[in-house]
């Protein structure tokens, strides 16, 4: 693949998007549904969603979206209600996720991996009044079937918009996309149709009173409590990030096509959307990530930007047998998240492109920092960037608080536009993780002199697999209902596929037996297949401090192990 040597930065003399095409006197949107509609007007006949199958201009999602919107206002959504959305990636999740917005309510993007005990407690956490699947992807897996797990109710459920269920009192109607309407759900006919007895004024009304201070959307994300936090995400903080990747890091004008194929219940997948509306470019996604039908997209799309994020995607592009003959030529920026050597790889496989990186969490709406593609390769490869202007870093002792001189390793503290304002229902967990408006992530990092952030692991007891967040008490507290199990223990450790998976140490009651195969059984189904452990080992005596368990010591047994 012939194209630019990823050296100091791109050269933009090739008609792709100079920065001087982002009009340094237009503000940014004050809120979601200002950076929708003002991008409709702008770039009308523009495409804005872009799958391998369909396209949708921005006239054509805005229209899709209002419908959406007056849909659940017929339906009794009011300003401020949580609305979930449980489905593959699809137009219509965007529709639905951007109509939930101009309703005036807060779209709750609902991990697709869930079983049914995971779903059943997010809606209930959630306090969601509606929620909205498909089956557009039962091959793979059954939304309806889960939820009938989930809530037995809704199988006697007499009236299926005003659904009466004790464990969540609050949710009032679940619909499908699909022809076929399971038990106690409202028919997706009569939900589209809804939408023609919903006056426009009404969902107009509902835009003008929409504040940036309000949450938009609630991400939900894994913690080092045994269930996912919900992570409400104000309008202004989200279009204000949004415009911060485009006009600080990424330069995207109207012409630009950027695929980001990630779960739309993902920030990975919603930023590079709202980066998208504030240039006017095109979002390119998938159903699902398939090595050789992703490179015929992008080929096909002539994608200039690639947002594969984590090492799973991209080692999959590149060892396909059709990489070497795709034409991606076009492709000037790939973003990639992964240790150093990998890295190095992905640069040699793109040269066409520069590649950076970032750093950020769900909780600061996604990220802190880009790369700039103007750094050198060698900070593109060992840092992430500086923050955004707007948002300030430090480096703090995890214990005394007390920040730390350049290049010394300790908690990354955020503040700054994109902080959220606390978790949802969890005043115990907020209090300990805000200092005087300082946000503590529980990553360990350092700053460089040119205030880059240097990424150096989790503070937090959490896994990262294949880009997932993952508690490891979650796992330890799900296999501790295994009848032979007495204590488990999670840990992470290096997976070549998915950079770490989740091995279980596990005690068993006395005179139980079990195997590993067993244990791994037992996961089959009942928990999401990313968090099930990979590796099972069992003891009977424990590596232990005064008080804790050294988990540390246990990764110590796990790669002499390995090694021997």
């Amino acid at each position: 693949m012939a194209g630019r040597s990823p050296g100091d930065g791109v050269d933009l003399s090739d008609g792709l998007a100079p920065r001087s095409r982002i009009p340094a006197e237009r503000p940014v949107a004050a809120n979601l549904c200002e950076l929708l509609l003002g991008a409709a007007e702008r770039f009308a006949d523009r495409d804005a969603l872009v799958f391998p199958d369909s396209a949708l201009t921005y006239a054509a999602l805005r229209e899709r979206a209002l419908e959406r919107a007056r849909s659940m206002v017929a339906l009794g959504v009011e300003p401020g209600d949580h609305v979930g959305i449980l489905m593959p990636n699809c137009p219509q999740y965007i529709e639905l996720l951007l109509g939930a917005i101009l309703a005036g309510a807060v779209a709750v993007p609902v991990n697709a991996r869930y079983k049914a005990a995971e779903l059943a407690y997010v809606v209930e956490n959630a306090d969601l009044v509606g929620l909205i699947t498909s089956d557009l992807a039962s091959e793979y897996v059954d939304f309806a079937g889960l939820l009938a797990e989930a809530f037995p109710e809704l199988a006697a459920a007499d009236s299926p918009g005003a659904l009466s269920i004790e464990r969540v009192p609050r949710l009032r109607f679940v619909t499908s996309i699909s022809a076929e309407t399971p038990p106690g759900f409202v028919a997706y006919s009569a939900f589209r149709a809804a939408a023609d007895e919903t006056p426009e004024s009404s969902v107009n009304t509902r835009i003008a009173g929409v504040a940036g201070a309000e949450a938009a959307i609630m991400m939900y994300t894994s913690g080092t409590t045994a269930n996912p936090k919900g992570c409400p995400l104000g309008h202004a903080a989200l279009a204000h990030n949004g415009a911060a990747m485009n006009r600080q890091r990424y330069f995207l004008g109207p012409d630009d096509r950027l695929w980001a194929p990630l779960p739309m219940f993902h920030m990975a997948s919603i930023l590079p959307l709202l980066c998208c509306f504030d240039a006017g470019a095109a979002l390119l996604s998938m159903n699902r990530v398939e090595a050789g039908a992703a490179l015929e997209m992008m080929e096909r799309e002539r994608a200039s930007v690639a947002f594969p994020a984590f090492p799973t995607i991209t080692n999959a592009l590149i060892t396909h047998p059709r990489f070497p003959s795709t034409d991606l030529s076009r492709l000037r920026r790939i973003n990639n998240v992964a240790p150093l050597e990998m890295l190095r790889r992905f640069q040699d496989a793109f040269p066409q492109a520069v590649q950076t990186g970032a750093y950020g969490l769900t909780e600061t709406c996604g990220v802190v920092s880009y790369n700039h593609p103007d750094e050198d390769l060698e900070s593109r490869l060992t840092t992430c960037g500086a923050p955004f202007e707007g948002i300030e870093v430090r480096i703090a002792d995890p214990d005394s608080g007390v920040e730390l001189p350049i290049g010394e390793r300790g908690e990354i503290w955020v503040r700054g536009f994109t902080v959220f304002e606390g978790y949802y229902k969890a005043p115990e967990k907020n209090a300990e993780s805000f200092v005087d408006g300082w946000f503590r992530t529980g990553d360990l990092g350092a700053l460089d002199d040119a205030n880059r952030i240097r990424y150096h692991g989790r503070i937090k007891d959490m896994l990262k697999v294949g880009g997932e967040n993952v508690a490891a008490l979650e796992i330890e507290s799900f296999l501790a209902t295994h009848p032979a199990v007495k204590l488990a223990v999670v840990i992470g450790v290096p997976d070549e596929r998915l950079l770490e998976v989740a091995a279980a140490f596990i005690e068993l009651n006395p005179g139980a037996e079990a195997t590993e195969a067993e244990i791994m059984d037992f996961c089959r189904g009942r928990i999401a297949s990313f968090k099930a452990p990979r590796h099972v080992r069992f003891l009977t005596e424990w590596p232990m401090s005064s008080t804790k368990i050294q988990k540390f010591k246990l990764k110590e047994q796990f790669d002499a192990e390995r090694t021997s």
